[in-house]
């Protein structure tokens, strides 16, 4: 009797969850880099400029929240295994930097959070104009803001480059495993390889019995 293989299960890649959550978290990270940019240099009005930040605190929060998540499904279901060949220095390089790039994406929006709560305006941060966000209350109550929300500021915003170097160095290592290496490190994360993979299932499946 002929032996049917199981199903394709993808531990050679991410699962959609994480794939997803990648994305989104990613899409959010750049838009809030941009923004921030935007605020620092862009001549605009007080209106738009305004419009800007609460967009930016709002999608800020919404990165938090899926990071969050991301860390929470990362934790109870293991990632793919790396290739065999790849040295043990580059598997610690590649282990401390997704620590980075987590730990950033936590601290980042929660120095962002700790900076509009020791805001001297006190503006009420309303997540997309529709949910109210408080603000921490050990800094919404401090008495002297003012030098705590500049040290704030300052910590956020070199941060800010420090995640951004990380995202460079992260794409240029995927670049590399792609098109030097050409091992199966970047397809692990690529969305569109799961539709892929779930359409070959059913023919493979197929071709196993006959």
């Amino acid at each position: 009797m002929t032996t049917v293989p199981m199903p394709i299960d993808g531990t050679s890649r991410y699962g959609v969850v994480a794939i997803i959550l990648h994305w989104l978290i990613a899409a959010g990270v750049l838009l809030l880099i941009g923004m921030g940019l935007a605020m620092d240099h862009a001549s605009l009005d007080p209106m738009r400029m305004f419009q800007l930040y609460q967009l930016h605190k709002s999608i800020g929060i919404s990165v938090l929240l899926l990071v969050c998540l991301r860390v929470g499904w990362r934790l109870t279901h293991a990632a793919p295994a790396l290739p065999a060949g790849m040295p043990v220095a580059e598997r610690r390089a590649a282990h401390l930097a997704h620590l980075a790039l987590y730990g950033l994406q936590i601290v980042l929006p929660l120095s962002g959070w700790a900076m509009v709560s020791a805001s001297v305006l006190g503006i009420p941060t309303v997540l997309f104009g529709m949910v109210p966000w408080p603000d921490l209350p050990v800094l919404a109550t401090l008495q002297d803001k003012a030098p705590v929300e500049a040290a704030l500021k300052g910590f956020h915003h070199w941060a800010a480059w420090t995640l951004a170097a990380l995202i460079v160095l992260h794409v240029a290592a995927v670049l590399r495993h792609a098109l030097i290496l050409r091992d199966s490190v970047p397809g692990r994360m690529l969305p569109w390889a799961v539709g892929s993979s779930q359409r070959k299932q059913p023919e493979d499946f197929h071709n196993a019995i006959h």
